[in-house]
């Protein structure tokens, strides 16, 4: 069968379909806070209709061509000057290039943002509203402004990631800077090539003219905090995913219901479960569109659904190295993909408690994701009660008991697969953890090594940082613990009888060779910043966009090897802040 012919951009523009307008209510007070750019209380309605702020003098710096092709957009729409003006914030070239079933036409040349709630590790957040009451929460400076439904069936939605202000800014610019986009276009692709679900980056745009003050580090600084202010070029990355719904969402509409805040609270907060019913969970609504469905039965369903896909989402992040660091309620996608790549990190040196962000804690740490996981499940289970009688409520709470335990089996699953065993050995892996943290190795390179199936410690210690754990106080003890876990390990392949060449492929399909490594996106996006070089970011991500794969020597020598000792502990490569 032959591929379709890719798209031009005027031609993806009639394949819009706004779904989101179509099934959920404005904010009904809108027209009386037009052009609603500036900080207020939106106290019903899903959604508030507002327009982007263009990005003055914008300049190319990059698009995804592997998204573009998922896309079938054709190659050279990045280059039209219609595809610039759409995504640097003046969507007034979709006006009557959409279908014509969309009735809020005005809305095409313009775009929309939320609003959630806030919960952080299981703990409701009022206090952080401007208002103290939860209604100021929500898309301060994303600016959805197109939803399509493409040929193959898949419906995207495309958010303009510093897009300008809403009435959600909590006193924020709207803006996000080159720097944070950059990370966030070079993690999300990376993720996706990974095979980890998550939203996606289409491209990305910068001012020549409008720069944006934000705290950071200077150059060499080794403080947590932030020690100036610096003035850094505006910019807008397009993100894209089936939708933007997230826990933070149901919250908001479930508190309401709860306390009865309004007439409409129960309607909207059934309306945006079902939104996220038909966006997400597309096959389960196919299955209960029958009339007997009842809505306690599509809660029920969803809710085991989107249970097993945070549990997979956790274990995937642990499998690659990747630290949320922020995980909560309000980034937590009701699709169970990654979302809003603020204060992340990909771990180098294992520690468990890895934590990118300086005001994350523990909690939010690289092996607690799990238990994130769990909390905003919770949160979401919540916040979907005023929807179900007595007897569905007891069920619902089965279904948050036993999540732990899925949770514990994925977790497991992947453990084995990133060992080459068939089956899960606790015993084994226990050793193996603790000898990871004590030594300590870096993730990436040891997993990815190891899944040469090594007999002998030698071929482990290029990815030893020798000098920062037990190695460097006791390395012949060190290594004759390792040497131990080997015959360990080997004997448990053996066990198994399966062919070594067979395992190691196996292995180096799930342990990757090339992640973003945080000084590496550093150098990119300096190199952006201060020389308007691009050359860097275009590199990584090319590399990055095959993460599995052996890749050249000369790839290898640049991006497969260890954070350098001059980057611990220095402010914005080995921790941040959340300003972006």
């Amino acid at each position: 069968m032959n591929s379709p012919a890719p798209l031009s951009f005027t031609a993806f523009l009639q394949c819009a379909d706004y779904s989101l307008l179509r099934y959920l209510t404005a904010d009904p007070e809108q027209a009386r806070h037009a052009p609603n750019k500036t900080l207020r209380q939106v106290k019903s309605g899903h959604y508030v209709e507002v327009l982007p702020t263009p990005l003055p003098t914008p300049r190319y710096v990059i698009h995804s061509r592997s998204f573009f092709r998922e896309l079938n957009l054709s190659e050279s729409a990045a280059s039209a000057g219609s595809f610039m003006q759409f995504f640097t914030g003046d969507p007034t070239v979709a006006v009557g290039a959409a279908n014509a079933d969309v009735e809020s036409t005005h809305v095409l040349a313009g775009g929309w943002a939320s609003g959630y709630a806030l919960s952080i590790y299981g703990q409701e957040m009022y206090h952080n509203c401007p208002f103290k009451n939860g209604n100021g929460y929500g898309d301060g400076r994303a600016i959805s402004v197109l939803e399509v439904l493409l040929s193959n069936g898949h419906r995207w939605e495309f958010q303009l990631k510093g897009g300008g202000t809403t009435p959600y800014c909590r006193g924020g610019d709207g803006r996000a800077v080159l720097r944070s986009s950059i990370r966030e276009f070079l993690a999300s692709e990376a993720m996706a090539a990974l095979g980890v679900p998550t939203s996606r980056a289409l491209c990305l745009f910068v001012s020549r003219s409008e720069t944006i003050s934000r705290p950071w580090y200077s150059p060499g600084a080794k403080t947590e905090e932030p020690d100036r202010m610096v003035d850094e070029p505006a910019a807008i990355t397009t993100r894209a995913a089936p939708s933007f719904l997230r826990v933070g969402q149901l919250e908001l509409f479930g508190r309401r219901a709860r306390k009865n805040e309004h007439p409409r609270a129960l309607a909207e907060l059934e309306a945006i479960f079902l939104h996220t019913l038909e966006r997400e969970y597309p096959d389960i609504a196919a299955q209960l569109c029958h009339p007997e469905a009842t809505l306690t039965d599509k809660v029920l369903a969803i809710a085991r659904e989107f249970g097993a896909r945070l549990s997979r989402l956790a274990a995937h992040w642990i499998r690659v190295g990747y630290c949320q660091g922020n995980f909560n309620s309000d980034n937590c996608s009701l699709g169970g993909r990654t979302l809003d790549y603020g204060p992340f990190g990909f771990i180098e040196a294992y520690n468990p408690m890895f934590q990118m962000w300086i005001g994350g804690g523990e909690h939010f740490s690289f092996m607690n994701q799990p238990i994130s996981a769990v909390t905003n499940f919770k949160m979401f289970c919540t916040a979907l009660v005023p929807l179900l009688g007595q007897d569905a409520i007891q069920e619902l709470g089965k279904i948050l008991e036993a999540l732990p335990e899925i949770m514990n089996r994925e977790m497991n699953r992947m453990w084995a697969e990133k060992m080459g065993l068939a089956e899960f050995r606790m015993e084994l892996f226990a050793e193996l953890h603790a000898l990871m943290a004590e030594t300590p190795v870096d993730y990436t390179i040891f997993w990815r090594e190891l899944s040469s199936l090594p007999k002998h410690v030698a071929a482990l210690r290029p990815g030893f940082y020798e000098t920062r754990g037990g190695y460097g106080q006791d390395s012949v003890a060190m290594e004759a613990r390792w040497a131990v876990w080997l015959q360990k390990w080997h004997a448990a392949l053996g066990q198994e009888g399966r062919d070594p060449a067979g395992v190691s492929a196996a292995m180096k399909r799930v342990n990757p060779k090339y992640i973003p490594r945080e000084w590496m996106m550093v150098e990119a996006y300096r190199s952006a910043t201060d020389t308007g070089d691009y050359s860097l970011v275009q590199s990584l991500h090319d590399v990055l966009d095959d993460p599995y794969g052996e890749q050249s020597e000369a790839v290898a020598a640049l991006y497969y090897k260890k954070k350098e000792e001059k980057f611990f502990d220095l402010g914005g490569t080995s921790h941040c802040s959340c300003s972006s």
